[in-house]
């Protein structure tokens, strides 16, 4: 009996790569022009193919596979703190930081920026995500070092170069730099004021100028960075301690030494595998105060309502490819002799995903207008900014880890595995409702804001009530809001989550009846808003109540 040949392969098919992620999204499209982008859309669509290339796909699975490694000491003994990344790694923070999105959005006036740098952050996540925590945080830096005239001579080119440094050398002799954030300790988490590392001044007095910082970091983010914003209480010289303040501290002293931010270990992820996190031990960190002695934690939020805004995009991005993912393999795979995105039960699936992603991403785009335009002076746009940044946060962050799950689960075993495009989805997931503060720390800061700043809650409000009108779904929805936010402060931190939720829905459902077609309205705020509001799981409607054909077919062109 003569041995068996091998079996071939049928009815498996591998994720989608090689196509432009922009000609295949007709609502970024949509967005891009409606937003004043137009200008940008050339290099967009150029990255997007750059993007979209099997290679690209390739280098996103390996900086993943080979994580990071910490080397802390050379052969003899010395202190080196240096990490060790794949080839890959370097390659995708290579092609991020030519795009020029790093300094963007304050490179110049021209109408549009911030549109097109959301679009570029949105298309990046959407194939690699662990690079991207550098980059927020580079970014989210700009506007809090410009505040420092001295520094920002000094760092200005540097920050808005479009090169790519890796090497770990001085400030002075690089040709870009990357900013990472230094705020988390391990007995404060999200409450920063928890923070016990001191920093004492050098010099007597030491106001406004360099400082010594002594304490631990739980979470150190992306310890490579060429400096760190960092969060320390003030030691004044006769021992009493003061408040916070925020400092910048570089990787190397300014005499040219290694400063003493030593590299305890990196962290062992669920996701955002490519990306470096570390337990640091500041001993004696030279550090340069940056504002106020004691506001160091306005100072430090002020960074941090940008990257949330970045959560806002990387969910929205990772929503995409779980969409995209799973319609373009349904479409291929048969089951119980049909295609599975013809069967019944899966379509309301797929459907449910496509409303997810768009009304995701057209809340995302919508705010980074809003940044925009906030700059300038409109009031409208300030409390879009203020209140819907950690609502959204809270949201979408929360949808993108339910929905990698199902995303998963369209894939079957195929998904469970680690070489696959969703399964990284399902771990990179969690990260962005972690990162930046939980989702009762952001339900919490919206009522904060709408608490602090009435006046910019009921201009939010009316102007959700406006966009809602003539729908009735959404109308209802905007008049109970405003009614259950009216009542006193105490009641309604318990029941914070159901507001922000149904804050984010009113005002996705409102985007979308603005700009989306009516199939992609009605199917959102039906399964949403309607008669079939509060489907627990992923697709829990009739499906047959929906468009679904043009629903999947907008999302991702047969």
């Amino acid at each position: 009996m003569h041995a068996l040949d091998t079996h071939d392969v049928f009815n498996q098919f591998d994720e989608l790569t090689g196509y432009n992620l922009v000609q295949a999204d007709a609502a970024l499209q949509e967005i891009l022009q409606r937003q004043q982008a137009q200008d940008f859309t050339a290099p967009l669509l150029h990255f997007a193919t750059q993007l979209g290339n099997k290679t690209t796909w390739l280098q996103a699975e390996q900086a993943n596979r080979h994580a990071p490694e910490l080397n802390r000491f050379d052969a003899r003994g010395r202190a080196l703190d240096a990490l060790e990344f794949h080839p890959s790694w370097h390659s995708l923070m290579t092609l991020y930081r030519e795009q020029g999105l790093i300094s963007l959005p304050f490179e110049s006036d021209s109408p549009g920026r911030w549109s097109a740098w959301a679009a570029g952050f949105y298309l990046h996540g959407q194939v690699e995500q662990g690079t991207l925590c550098p980059a927020t945080m580079t970014t989210a830096a700009i506007p809090v070092l410009q505040k420092e005239t001295q520094l920002w001579q000094q760092l200005q080119a540097q920050l808005f170069s479009h090169d790519y440094d890796a090497r770990d050398l001085p400030l002075t002799q690089k040709k870009s730099i990357w900013i990472g954030m230094g705020m988390t300790e391990k007995q404060g988490g999200s409450d920063v004021r928890a923070n016990t590392t001191l920093a004492t001044p050098i010099a007597a007095g030491g106001r406004g100028g360099e400082y010594l910082l002594r304490g631990h970091k739980w979470f150190f983010s992306a310890p490579m960075c060429d400096a760190h914003l960092v969060v320390a209480r003030m030691a004044a010289p006769g021992g009493e301690i003061g408040g916070h303040a925020c400092f910048f501290v570089p990787r190397w002293r300014p005499d040219g030494s290694k400063n003493p931010v030593r590299i305890q270990r990196l962290k062992d992820k669920v996701g955002n595998r490519s990306n470096s996190s570390a337990e640091v031990e500041l001993q004696d960190a030279y550090g340069i105060l940056m504002g106020e002695e004691g506001r160091g934690i306005p100072t430090i939020i002020e960074m941090a309502n940008y990257t949330r805004l970045n959560c806002v995009l990387g969910s929205a991005a990772i929503l995409r490819t779980a969409t995209v993912q799973t319609i373009a393999y349904a479409r291929q795979r048969m089951v119980f002799g049909k295609l599975l995105a013809d069967q019944p039960l899966m379509r309301g699936v797929l459907a449910d995903l496509a409303l997810e992603s768009e009304a995701a991403l057209q809340l995302a785009m919508y705010l980074a207008q809003a940044y925009e335009a906030e700059a300038s002076g409109d009031p409208l746009a300030r409390a879009w900014k203020r209140i819907m940044t950690p609502a959204a946060k809270f949201w979408v962050c929360k949808r993108s880890v339910e929905l990698t799950g199902e995303a998963m689960e369209v894939f079957g075993g195929n998904g469970y595995v680690q070489e696959s495009i969703v399964s990284r989805l399902f771990r990179e997931a969690p990260v962005n409702s972690i990162w930046e503060g939980s989702g009762n720390v952001m339900c919490l800061d919206v009522l904060r804001a709408m608490g602090r700043e009435p006046e910019a809650a009921n201009l939010l409000l009316q102007d959700l009530i406006t966009m809602a009108a003539g729908d009735a779904e959404l109308t209802q929805l905007a008049h109970s809001l405003a009614r259950r936010l009216s009542a006193p402060a105490l009641e309604l931190e318990p029941q914070a989550r159901r507001l922000v939720q149904d804050l984010v829905l009113l005002a996705q459902g409102c985007l979308l009846r603005q700009h989306a077609p009516d199939f992609m309205v009605d199917g959102f705020v039906n399964t949403r808003l309607g008669e079939q509001r509060g489907a627990m799981v992923v697709g829990a409607f009739n499906a047959a109540m929906l468009d679904v054909d043009a629903i999947l077919q907008r999302a991702l062109p047969a």
